[in-house]
């Protein structure tokens, strides 16, 4: 083989590579950052709950011992009946003694009854509601960008800056903000 004819090859094959990394390096040459236009932050709201208590004064009624006022009613009747025998005479006596254990025996199981509405007592209670703080807390920011004349926007973690790194794609790098 020629030595001019091997010599020429490798200097073709060296000058054909180099020709095609260089066309290659030209077409990726774009820009290395998209230019930021707009940086928006993002605020979300937090409620935290919290148990709020007090000590409130509370009347309660005390437990009923005799629901039907049975001791009202026979009390009264006692006491009406006595009180009716003390009017008229004969079979009127009589009457009197009926309607007056009748009358008293409705009278005593009112007054049984008013007696036990107020039989209260005063106690204190411990009351809980669940109350809620509310706050604002940096969700992240929302980043306008132009790229080959669009405008986009991401949400990123942080403030990038003024611009944005591109990969050799020419699509933004998230991981890297703060160029």
């Amino acid at each position: 083989m020629n030595k001019s004819l091997l010599v020429g090859s490798v200097l073709g094959a060296v000058a054909v590579t180099a020709g095609g990394a260089f066309a290659t390096y030209n077409l990726m040459s774009g820009p290395s950052y998209a230019e930021v236009v707009a940086v928006k932050p993002v605020m979300e709201t937090v409620k935290t709950p919290r148990q709020e208590c007090r000590d409130v004064q509370v009347t309660k009624r005390k437990p009923v011992k005799d629901e039907h006022r049975v001791a009202g009613t026979a009390i009264g009747a006692v006491v009406g009946g006595v009180l009716g025998n003390q009017v008229g005479k004969g079979n009127g006596k009589k009457l009197a003694t009926v309607a007056g254990a009748a009358g008293g025996g409705y009278a005593g199981n009112k007054a049984q009854q008013h007696i036990q509405q107020n039989n209260t007592y005063t106690a204190t209670e411990r009351r809980c509601t669940t109350e809620y703080d509310v706050s604002e807390k940096l969700a992240g920011y929302d980043v306008s960008y132009e790229l080959g004349g669009k405008v986009r926007t991401v949400r990123m973690d942080q403030d990038p800056g003024r611009r944005l790194p591109l990969d050799e794609q020419g699509r933004v790098v998230m991981a890297q903000a703060g160029y």
